[in-house]
């Protein structure tokens, strides 16, 4: 088993690195799913997992200058409140029942294909936006814009694990539509670190992570995440799209089966 817990911890992290997204949509329904652990302790972990892994592929998107600071910032000023006033709301009022939890994955499916439609016609996107040029948000109300969907994020990522790439992929997508494949990859993992380290840090002090199992994970991720952050420039920007945009339907799809 720890061996198949290595394994599943580099093929995410290689994803990860490579596209961004694929971390807790991904793993927390593997742990779920194909593992057994429960769902408390999938969310929990995966939030740490998350946070490590993709602070290592933090570090190499850096060097690769993949990172856009100015958008992590405004996606950190607003998910990191809403990420911690939402772990204050789960310790004193509890965690979400099944039919609120089962809305938030399918709204993720549903951001997550708007995703993968904006990548496969992202040529008529810039098109238009080229054509139109006063329906794309820009200065301040590009910001606001940001900051509030950081906001989201935080609280979404915080109750389930899931959405810190695939939600996150499909606002940079949307909202700097310009943005290159591995810039969106760059930019979304970096600004996830500090949101899960938070949400994994509440997760923490409600007592829903395993450290063993989290290690185990960590030994494949983190080489995995090096390796895919390394790839992410380097692959031709037509196949990258591609790949994401199948790993966002497998996403999508497994959300809602």
């Amino acid at each position: 088993m720890s061996t198949t817990y290595i394994f599943a911890g580099f093929a995410v992290g290689l994803l990860v690195g490579m596209t961004g997204v694929g971390g807790g949509s991904l793993m927390t329904p593997l742990l779920t799913l194909l593992f057994g652990v429960s769902p408390a302790v999938a969310v929990g972990t995966d939030l740490a997992f998350a946070s490590i892994t993709k602070g290592a592929g933090t570090i190499t998107h850096r060097f690769n200058r993949t990172v856009q600071w100015p958008i992590v910032g405004r996606l950190c000023l607003g998910a990191l409140p809403a990420a911690l006033a939402a772990t204050l709301a789960l310790k004193y009022v509890g965690g979400l029942d099944e039919e609120i939890g089962g809305l938030i994955r399918y709204s993720i499916a549903v951001s997550v294909m708007l995703t993968v439609l904006a990548l496969l016609f992202r040529g008529r996107l810039l098109a238009w936006i080229g054509a139109h040029p006063a329906r794309q948000l820009r200065g301040r109300a590009l910001a606001a814009a940001t900051v509030a969907a950081g906001a989201v994020l935080g609280l979404l990522v915080t109750v389930s694990s899931i959405g810190a790439g695939a939600i996150g992929a499909t606002l940079l997508v949307l909202l700097y539509p310009h943005l290159s494949a591995a810039e969106v990859a760059g930019t979304d993992i970096a600004y996830a670190v500090p949101l899960t380290a938070i949400a994994a840090l509440g997760h923490w002090w409600l007592g829903s992570i395993d450290p063993a199992l989290l290690l185990t994970l960590l030994i494949g991720s983190v080489p995995g995440i090096t390796l895919g952050a390394m790839a992410a420039r380097k692959v031709p920007e037509r196949l990258l799209r591609g790949l994401l945009a199948t790993t966002l339907t497998g996403v999508a799809a497994k959300l809602v089966l």
